[in-house]
């Protein structure tokens, strides 16, 4: 793999060019690892791609014939999935849809709505009665977590702006039987992300379908769809320990055994865990510093460009390849790894072992494709944006 990200990066390169910063997409690696995924899930169960986790066009044609459809979880998502698939199936969600999104996609048909609120289940029925429109809707609930232990980034189990309060489900349920054209098929949980344990998600899992049973046996239900969101994990400080999804499934497919949900569908919303691996941010080496004592290597790029260890405060997993013109070296030496921002805030890695580096070697960032561009304030400074290459 390393030789062929040495070729792809020397290809953007040339002696008149600037040094190297980019984004390298290995899709064929993306291909293999959903079509991976799929082979274990359970029968009855279904895989959509949260799009929020990396929205390129390519990524999204890649993984379209392998999922059920798209997540969009904004206006913008939705109308950009629209643009580049509109064969796709779309789910939207999200906190604090405008009425003029709720409208745009019952324009484009999607296929459900994560109803997070009670203002905005208001809403769609206005909507529904204007336009004599059904609309079809999962409530997203955000339940207590007793016994379960938090992932260090959780969006429910506590005091949340996502989802309703449990306690707000007779009120939706009583607005739903007075607007027939709210079509209700079903719940909607998402609580927590960085999950990296296969067995505390089964129990996050259980519980969920014990809930929906409980509320489906009290309020005379029969849902087909339960949306079990995403929020498997990737370890970036001890790569190969990633979410066990194999281990997962096997387990999810006894535990569905044992309940017996019939006919419902369980759905699954994943970002992260699809996409990260296949992505590699590329910074050439710029300079190379000692400043009181410690040892600093500028690179071409920065969190403006790639905000995953900003955003999730950890030292992020890197390797080098050498350049093709090698400047000032240091070898044995721990070395913080720097962007070209003016804010001490802007380091990829702080003081970590390097065996030997020079200016012009490219510094390669793995697990870059998640929540890694898109997700970065690239206006700042107004620098260039990094190249985009795709290994098929």
């Amino acid at each position: 793999m390393k030789h062929r990200l040495k070729q792809a990066i020397e290809s953007m390169a040339s002696p008149a060019s600037q040094p190297v910063c980019a984004y390298i997409y290995d899709l064929a690696s993306l291909q293999r690892h959903v079509a991976a995924m799929r082979s274990v899930m359970p029968e009855n169960t279904q895989l959509y791609y949260a799009a929020k986790a990396n929205p390129d066009r390519k990524i999204l044609a890649t993984l379209a014939p392998w999922v059920e459809g798209f997540e969009a979880a904004s206006g913008g998502e939705l109308d950009w999935l629209h643009e580049t698939h509109p064969e796709m199936s779309l789910i939207f969600g999200g906190p604090g849809k405008l009425e003029s999104e709720l409208a745009s996609a019952l324009d484009k048909n999607v296929e459900y709505f994560h109803v997070e609120s009670l203002t905005e289940l208001h809403r769609l029925a206005q909507l529904s009665a204007e336009r004599d429109q059904q609309v079809p809707i999962l409530l997203r609930m955000n339940i207590p977590l007793e016994g379960i232990t938090l992932t260090k980034l959780a969006m429910g189990g506590k005091p949340s702006p996502f989802g309703l309060d449990p306690q707000d489900l007779d009120s939706a349920l009583a607005l739903i039987r007075r607007n027939p054209g709210l079509l209700f098929q079903g719940f909607h949980f998402h609580m927590m992300s960085h999950q990296l344990c296969a067995d505390t998600h089964l129990e996050l899992i259980q519980l969920y379908f014990a809930t929906v049973q409980g509320w489906c046996e009290e309020y005379g239900l029969n849902l087909p769809i339960l949306n079990v969101g995403g929020g498997m994990g990737i370890d970036y400080s001890e790569q190969g320990n990633h979410f066990e999804w194999e281990k997962f499934c096997r387990g999810l497919a006894v535990l569905m055994a044992q309940v017996n949900l019939g006919d419902t569908r369980v759905r699954f919303e994943c970002g992260r865990f699809i996409t990260a691996a296949c992505g590699y941010y590329v910074m050439e080496v710029l300079d190379i510093k000692h400043n009181h004592g410690e040892c600093f290597a500028i690179g071409h790029g920065g969190t403006h460009h790639f905000r995953t260890p900003a955003a999730q405060s950890h030292d992020h997993p890197f390797f080098v390849l050498e350049g093709r013109k090698r400047g000032k070296a240091i070898s044995q030496e721990p070395v913080t790894l720097v962007g070209q921002l003016c804010t001490p805030k802007d380091v990829l890695a702080a003081r970590q072992p390097v065996n030997d580096l020079a200016i012009g070697d490219y510094l390669v960032f793995p697990l870059a494709g998640a929540y890694a561009w898109n997700i970065s304030h690239q206006n700042f400074l107004m620098h260039a944006p990094p190249k985009v290459c795709y290994l098929n």
